[in-house]
């Protein structure tokens, strides 16, 4: 019997206007960072985790005006609460996805089979047990999760604008992880958020919708990229040096 979670999500505030929250009973594969962005006009709420308990909940004392959860791609521990937001931003190539998805994701390792697990721990991600450490609440059955459909309301492509009035964010496309991955990229301040194009742990290219000469393709990309910060979508933010050796290290397994 797992124990129940005094709290589903962690916070922490990174500047003036962002946040950072996670989801610290969830297995460190499926463990996404969520991005909440301060705008003037909107905010972002950049992933919103896996749906387990109500992000939108647990965010609330974060939100004033209107938000927009930006998918930076569809994976299960991105999207799961898209459903509780009324504006979602979403590539063009994932929109489908988002509102009715084809993968609607478990907690359970037994629903996942030993060989998928197995390929996980071969990747990087070794786990034992279910994919959650403890339950939101009592008597929650973790049989029962399932990945919602979600509205999309803001359809994006490679050069589009997000605007949330102080700040401006440029779409770059990214694929490789999967067909639709975007970053928001702020030039001004060098800041990237990077959702799973690029974070600092083992990257995920043989699971179903990545391609290895894709992500090639987007690595090179973000090498020539000035950044100051990279958040991303798992594992801590890093500077402009960490990324170039990630970049190369990537590179040079797969070129």
């Amino acid at each position: 019997m797992l124990p129940i979670a005094d709290r589903w999500f962690e916070t922490r505030k990174v500047s003036d206007d962002i946040t950072l929250l996670w989801e610290p009973h969830v297995v460190p594969l499926m463990r996404c960072n969520i991005w909440h962005v301060r705008g003037r006009d909107r905010d972002l709420m950049i992933d919103t985790g896996m749906g387990v308990a109500s992000l939108r909940e647990a965010a609330r004392h974060l939100f004033d005006k209107k938000v927009t959860a930006v998918a930076t791609h569809t994976h299960t521990d991105h999207v799961g609460n898209h459903h509780e937001f009324e504006h979602t931003l979403v590539h063009e190539l994932e929109a489908d996805e988002l509102r009715s998805p084809c993968d609607r994701g478990t907690l359970l390792a037994s629903v996942m089979g030993a060989a998928e697990i197995a390929k996980l721990a071969k990747a990087g991600y070794p786990f034992d047990g279910d994919l959650i450490t403890a339950l939101p609440s009592a008597g929650y059955d973790m049989a029962s999760y399932r990945l919602r459909d979600a509205a999309v309301t803001e359809i994006v492509t490679e050069g589009d604008v997000v605007d949330i009035g102080n700040r401006s964010f440029e779409v770059l496309h990214l694929p490789g992880h999967s067909p639709g991955s975007i970053g928001l990229w702020e030039a001004k301040t060098g800041t990237l958020f990077s959702g799973d194009a690029i974070y600092d742990g083992p990257l995920l290219d043989e699971i179903d919708g990545a391609d290895i000469p894709t992500y090639v393709h987007t690595m090179k990309r973000l090498r020539a990229l000035p950044v100051e910060v990279v958040h991303a979508g798992h594992d801590p933010s890093f500077g402009r040096a960490r990324l170039v050796e990630l970049c190369d290290a990537y590179l040079a397994k797969r070129t």
